[in-house]
């Protein structure tokens, strides 16, 4: 018997598992592109545009420039204007 003596079905699942892996590492991979985690901190000038938008009650400006300056989600946004 020789050591890489691997039969069809073994060779069909092993293809499979190395398919699999591959889909889920460029999966992990797109995801980890989207949502850098070495992004630098919000300025302090962002924090005081924002800051006067919702003091004029131009909350959802406010929103979109935070947004649109750190990458935010929407929800994530709200809540740190909603807590200026």
């Amino acid at each position: 018997m020789r050591a890489l003596d691997i039969s069809a079905p073994g060779v069909i699942a092993l293809t499979a598992v190395v398919v699999a892996l591959t889909i889920w590492l460029i999966i992990v991979a797109a995801r980890l592109t989207q949502r850098p985690r070495n992004r630098p901190g919000i300025r302090v000038d962002l924090v005081d545009q924002a800051r006067e938008l919702k003091a004029l009650g131009q909350i959802q400006e406010a929103v979109f420039l935070v947004r649109g300056e750190t990458g935010m989600s929407q929800r994530a946004a709200a809540r740190f204007v909603n807590r200026l």
